[in-house]
């Protein structure tokens, strides 16, 4: 049994360490302290409502919202505090980075880009604490956070998917950096689930599951996928099962049933009753014309 409040170390390496702070049943006051290494950069994502945090080396305080995140790079070791009040969980996800491995990956001396990268990230720029709004997470940015707490592979091969999708999340948060005072991130929501059911139409996809796959609420996603698809999500993945279906059908070799299962449908009953709404004709009519 997992003790109420506690810190998983989820991987660590030489230059990568990731952190989960969770509690479980949070009384009147959850706390934490995070500590930062000398020479490193800490990327934080706030993944529960509102968290206080207290940065002892400048004195800066903060209360984030939920799914939030912040970048900041410290010179020396230091600590901060995370709290929450009214009982509320305190669940966050640290990523602590060595300075050498970032300079190493953007070789600032390469090109001047490079070392415009660089220096903003030890000048704190990408860090909004001392800005008015700290950044909120993208979609994408809550699906690599779900694949690293997700994946289970170790050895090498755990090394070269968290750095692959560290490095992924860096691309997100200077792509956004630079973006910050254009139109907002949520236009990217329809495009992620798009890509997410193309993917995945063949199994039971809930909408429980999309929201809590990249953090947006059920209401949202169905506003602004039917407002750029000029489908629901319910038709768009039907319309997919049934262009598959199709296809499926010539081949006589495969089983009614077998097509309905390839395509998402856990009875046949249903698998032809949709195919029929679709085309006009049952799944076995349409195999004999």
């Amino acid at each position: 049994m997992r003790n109420p409040s506690q810190k998983d170390v989820l991987f660590r390496s030489e230059d990568i360490k990731i952190i989960m702070q969770e509690d479980f049943y949070p009384e009147k006051f959850s706390k934490s302290n995070m500590i930062e290494s000398k020479a490193s950069f800490n990327l934080l994502f706030l993944l529960s409502p509102n968290i206080h945090l207290e940065a002892y080396d400048c004195g800066t305080k903060f209360l984030f919202k939920k799914n939030q995140y912040i970048l900041h790079y410290s010179a020396q070791e230091s600590t901060a505090e995370l709290w929450t009040e009214n009982q509320e969980m305190l669940k966050y996800l640290q990523i602590q980075i060595n300075y050498q491995y970032i300079f190493n990956l953007i070789e600032p001396e390469s090109n001047k880009e490079s070392a415009e990268i660089l220096e903003n990230m030890i000048r704190n720029n990408y860090i909004f604490l001392h800005k008015e709004t700290p950044p909120d997470m993208t979609v994408e940015m809550h699906m690599i956070l779900r694949e690293i707490l997700s994946h289970s592979r170790k050895g090498v091969m755990q090394k070269l998917f968290v750095e692959a999708k560290i490095i992924k999340l860096l691309i997100l948060i200077f792509e956004q950096f630079n973006e910050k005072n254009t139109v907002d991130n949520i236009s990217e929501t329809p495009a992620v689930i798009k890509k997410f059911i193309d993917e995945n139409y063949h199994r039971n996809i809930k909408a429980e599951e999309l929201s809590s796959l990249i953090g947006i609420n059920q209401n949202t996603i169905r506003k602004e996928f039917k407002a750029q698809y000029h489908l629901t999500v319910t038709d768009y993945i039907s319309e997919l099962r049934m262009l598959k279906a199709k296809k499926l059908i010539i081949d006589k070799n495969i089983m009614i049933k077998e097509i309905a299962i390839e395509c998402g449908y856990e009875y046949v009953q249903n698998f032809t009753r949709a195919f029929k709404k679709k085309f006009g004709l049952s799944p076995e009519k349409l195999r004999n014309e």
